[in-house]
């Protein structure tokens, strides 16, 4: 259910029947959970955001971009310092819209694992929905490495059975190949029309996705790969507020701590589940891990 202003909304004529933002609508419409904004202007934000984040996904798809664990990971040196974890830090003058930008127009020259994809092409898409000086002023510092992402980007986890055009979800592999520990999952964009994309595998449908990771599995295994019921979101309505006020924005923030945990392919979710108990043990001990 979608709510506007307090009231529920009814589906109109403004988008186009079959566009992708009708197919949005829908999906919000039919899910038993309410999406609440403040304005109409708020749920045209996310909706502009959803669409460019499948935009997005699909120019990787057609990039020349490999997929490598983080040991092989690579970025162009012009405007990433590789780190020895194989994460992309950016170099302090250039700018972070070139910076992001410059992984699809010079997609040869990089190759990443599929959850920092997911991550640029969350990046991607909010540099193509708002102003290019607020990008900047909110993503200075860049550090691209697995999940880890800038606070102001909001990345959530969502338990749900209703996805979305635009979410990421995760093909989990629960017996996955010692040998091949990167096929451990897929994380992977619904782009709304029955597909998803996921980087080192492309565009396939949920049964295909399913499919390939079950060629990766541990010899004799018969424990199938399934697709989990959670979603990986940035924060729509953050960045929509963010967006559309008139105010400046001050950039100090409080990063995250950034976990190098060298496994490929992980959950969004998993990722916070090591962020937690980092946090956890800071807590009980006053020592970093």
């Amino acid at each position: 259910m979608i709510q506007v202003s307090g009231m529920v909304f009814q589906q109109s004529d403004k988008w186009l029947a079959g566009s992708i933002e009708s197919v949005i609508i829908q999906r919000m419409m039919n899910d038993p959970a309410v999406y609440s904004y403040p304005s109409i202007d708020e749920l045209e934000f996310e909706l502009k955001l959803r669409k460019n984040i499948i935009a997005s996904a699909r120019a990787m798809n057609q990039g020349d971009a490999q997929f490598e664990s983080f040991e092989n990971s690579r970025c162009n040196p012009d405007y990433w310092h590789l780190t020895s974890a194989g994460g992309f830090r950016i170099r302090q003058d250039v700018l972070p819209s070139a910076a992001i930008q410059d992984i699809f127009t010079n997609s040869s020259l990089y190759a990443y694992e599929c959850a920092v994809a997911k991550v640029i092409i969350f990046y991607h898409a909010v540099l193509n929905t708002i102003n290019e000086h607020l990008f900047n002023q909110l993503f200075q510092n860049l550090y691209l490495y697995s999940w880890n992402a800038d606070p102001d980007l909001g990345i959530q986890i969502i338990d749900t059975l209703h996805f979305l055009p635009g979410d990421v979800v995760y093909f989990n592999n629960p017996d996955f190949n010692p040998a091949t520990s990167w096929w451990r999952g897929e994380n992977a964009v619904d782009l709304g029309d029955g597909t998803y994309f996921g980087h080192g595998i492309g565009i396939r449908t949920a049964e295909q996705m399913i499919q390939a990771l079950n060629e990766m599995r541990r010899p004799g295994s018969i424990q199938s790969a399934y697709l989990l019921t959670e979603v990986a979101r940035p924060s729509f309505n953050y960045l929509a507020r963010l967006s559309l006020s008139s105010r400046s924005y001050h950039s100090y923030k409080v990063q995250h701590a950034i976990i190098h945990h060298h496994e490929s392919s992980i959950s969004c979710k998993h990722y916070l589940f090591y962020l937690d108990q980092f946090y956890l043990h800071i807590s009980n001990t006053g020592n970093p891990i």
